[in-house]
């Protein structure tokens, strides 16, 4: 039985205050450090590890309904240094590809 996913996509977009010789986007780090705190807490699980996918980079979220999972996504987007114009794909487990689910703009409200 295929299980709700949501796809969080972020621009991949170096964070405004790095300098040219670091890493350019440690917001990815934050946003796998935050999703894991919420996957120990329980309220959610990390689906499967995130991914470069042209000009983004996409985290994957299962475990909860999807009210629940568009929240979290929602808090994604909201963290430090997250680049605008992130957006949350509504998918499931059994889907024979990424990006094909209804798109919701983040953050929520």
């Amino acid at each position: 039985m295929a299980t709700v996913v949501i796809e969080i996509h972020v621009p991949l977009r170096p964070a405004p205050a790095v300098e040219e010789d670091e890493y350019p986007f440690p917001w990815i780090d934050v946003i796998e450090e935050f999703l894991g705190g919420l996957e120990e807490d329980g309220e959610l699980e990390v689906f499967d590890d995130g991914e470069e996918s042209g000009d983004e980079y996409v985290f994957f979220v299962t475990g909860a309904d999807e009210q629940e999972l568009l929240a979290a996504a929602s808090r994604v987007a909201r963290l430090d240094d997250v680049p605008t114009g992130a957006y949350a794909v509504v998918s499931d487990s059994e889907a024979a590809e990424w990006g094909l689910g209804r798109r919701v703009t983040l953050p929520l409200g």
